[in-house]
């Protein structure tokens, strides 16, 4: 009797050791993949803002939609921005549905009317958002998380034309790792 419960102890054990060795099988891919997620997140930015549009009438949708902010994937896979936000000091959120963000591309929100595209979304708004004079745009992920942001003020910027005078006189990057400018080439 010995000998017949000292085999199913043997028995037993083994089930148990290769169910872990299973479930140990199963939980590494899972971590890779989340892992994964989280290159993807750090790999999308915020490139370029170009506010405010100086316009007289800035309420037209042709002044509306010169004012935009670009989204850059700098990571070959593409990632999916369902759910994900971008928002401005004020609060105005804009909330991407359904667009996915293709690896080496970049997309272009407007704050204006217009149709959606792979290379271009609006916001649809009748009013500016982003203040040419100072604000910061935030990008969070679908769980509200922070992924990058870009802020900027009169002080270093007082006309706003475009992203490349944005870049030269020194808007600050804020990734979660504190502020960057983007004149030192660290960002």
């Amino acid at each position: 009797m010995s000998v017949s419960v000292s085999v199913n102890a043997r028995r037993l054990a083994a089930a148990a050791v290769a169910a872990g060795a299973l479930v140990g099988t199963a939980v590494l891919p899972a971590s890779a993949a989340d892992h994964d997620r989280r290159s993807h997140r750090q790999d999308v930015v915020i490139s370029s803002v170009h506010p405010d549009s100086p316009d007289r009438d800035r309420r037209t949708n042709r002044s509306l939609n010169r004012e935009w902010v670009d989204i850059t994937n700098k990571g070959l896979r593409s990632v999916n921005l369902d759910g994900w936000t971008l928002s401005d000091a004020s609060g105005h959120t804009y909330t991407f549905r359904h667009y996915r963000l293709e690896g080496r591309s970049t997309v272009r929100v407007h704050s204006g009317f217009g149709r959606d595209t792979a290379t271009d979304l609006y916001q649809d708004r009748r009013t500016p958002v982003w203040d040419r004079r100072s604000d910061t745009a935030t990008l969070r992920n679908d769980h509200d998380r922070f992924v990058d942001a870009v802020s900027w003020d009169d002080r270093r910027n007082r006309d706003g034309r475009n992203d490349r005078d944005l870049r030269d006189r020194g808007i600050d990057r804020r990734d979660g790792h504190g502020e960057h400018d983007w004149r030192d080439g660290r960002h």
